[in-house]
């Protein structure tokens, strides 16, 4: 007789248990996540006057006596379900931003806005799309024999793009430096914009807080050559951000003046060592600043706060700028499923993490991100809403209310985390079946829109 799979009879043992349809109840809770995390314990809410208890609740009742939790990772690759949830809070949390709600006012839509991209410099010639790779018409070699040019035209997904044409050439050392300092070179960024605004007006930096404040969200992306560029969407407000008007002399055109020039001049230097020197890091020469305008013309406001949302829950695998796992050995670097240019910048930061003058920056511990220490996503506090209010917003929303003039008693310890086979072969099933019901729903939503505006233009 054939035996089945492990999977197929670990999800049979599952469904047989007495408890399955709470179990059940459980994984569609978390949206069917990945990686649940398991908790055990129990909460008391207590009357803070009569002292009745209102509800109590022990997971000693639960199947396995624990319950499952969202694990929140924003990778894809480790969890769609979640990420997915990210994803959609990151869209909120960007839009809120640009046109209001989320209690930010719809008044900011009308202030000075900015979608810009900050590119890294360039480390050596690699391989193009979209047009002849890299035409010379007078040929030549480099110092190690390999052809400057290449007239070949790439597809978007092939091999060679993002590869350097001489590997041997390429700067690996100040590409996997510049990774290392690009929270660094951002952060003196924010710094200089705000002085060149407030210098062009006649004001000196300390004072610019009390006329206007410069607020941001950012997005990291790994580009096909394995070098991040940040995408930003940048709004002027008044003193207290977001609920504060602007001054008056605050334009779009100041902004966009401010952001090249602090973009061209801005550098950050690296400690000296023996090995390498001390370099001067600086953004691209690659600028793109776009004005986000009220009435329509120009990026949609919804299209930049997608892409920013997209971006968020790729890992550096999906760019194959990485991995999403820490790697701990020099083996493991060797045995990781990456391209041979990125096997070279891991061995690059492994082997600059074992000077001692980077060891601050600890880049050991980044090789799967080649260096890159920062947050995929940052953004300024008085921006716009937080993740925290809307995680809260949606506990509300599915009736996790606090009840007023009552205390709760929580005690909660981890004990585990995952799913077995068959459970995740279930989990990934509600997963799917959760995301086709969002498409459904949002296929509906727009074609009743489009009724909408066809009657109203009739």
């Amino acid at each position: 007789m054939r035996q089945l799979p492990e999977t197929d009879r670990d999800a049979i043992r599952l469904a047989q248990d007495p408890k399955f349809s709470r179990w059940l109840e459980q994984v569609t809770a978390t949206g069917g996540c990945a990686h649940p995390v398991h908790l055990a314990g129990s909460s008391t809410t207590v009357d803070a006057t009569t002292g009745e208890i209102i509800h109590h609740y022990d997971t000693r009742d639960e199947p396995g006596e624990r319950l499952l939790v969202r694990c929140r990772n924003r990778r894809a690759s480790v969890c769609p379900a979640c990420s997915r949830l990210h994803a959609g809070d990151t869209y909120h949390l960007v839009r809120a931003g640009l046109l209001g709600g989320k209690n930010i006012p719809s008044t900011v839509r009308h202030r000075p806005r900015l979608f810009v991209t900050l590119t890294a410099p360039s480390f050596g010639p690699v391989h193009r799309a979209g047009e002849l790779c890299r035409p010379r018409r007078d040929g030549g070699t480099c110092e190690h024999g390999r052809s400057l040019g290449c007239g070949t035209l790439h597809a978007p997904d092939a091999p060679a793009v993002g590869q350097p044409l001489c590997a041997d050439c390429y700067d690996y050392t100040g590409h996997v430096l510049w990774h290392a300092h690009a929270s660094k070179l951002w952060d003196r960024f924010v710094i200089d914009v705000r002085r060149r605004v407030a210098s062009s007006v006649g004001l000196v930096q300390s004072r610019f807080a009390r006329h206007a404040r410069l607020s941001f969200a950012r997005v990291a992306e790994y580009q096909k050559r394995a070098a991040v560029h940040v995408h930003v969407v940048v709004r002027l407000d008044g003193p207290n951000g977001y609920q504060d008007e602007p001054p008056a002399w605050g334009t779009a055109n100041l902004l966009i003046d401010a952001v090249r020039a602090s973009a061209q001049r801005v550098r950050v230097r690296t400690p000296y060592s023996p090995a390498v020197g001390e370099l001067q890091l600086r953004w691209g020469a690659q600028l793109d600043t776009r004005t986000l305008h009220a009435d329509g013309d120009g990026p949609d406001d919804d299209a930049v706060a997608a892409y920013v949302a997209k971006y968020v829950t790729k890992g550096a695998s999906e760019t194959g700028a990485g991995t999403d796992r820490s790697l701990t050995t020099w083996a493991d670097i060797e045995s990781a499923p990456v391209r041979e240019h990125v096997r070279a910048l891991m061995r690059a930061c492994w082997r600059l993490g074992g000077l001692r003058e980077y060891a601050p920056l600890n880049l050991r511990a980044w090789v799967h991100t080649l260096g890159y220490r920062g947050h995929i996503l940052t953004k300024s506090r008085a921006y716009s809403t937080t993740y925290a209010a809307l995680r809260a917003e949606r506990a509300h929303h599915q009736g996790h209310v606090d009840v007023p003039d009552a205390v709760t008693e929580r005690q909660w310890r981890y004990v585990g985390s995952g799913h077995t086979p068959g459970a995740a072969l279930i989990a990934a099933g509600i997963a799917e079946d959760l995301a086709e019901c969002r498409r459904h729903s949002a296929d509906a939503r727009q074609q009743g829109g489009g009724v909408h505006d066809a009657a109203a233009r009739t």
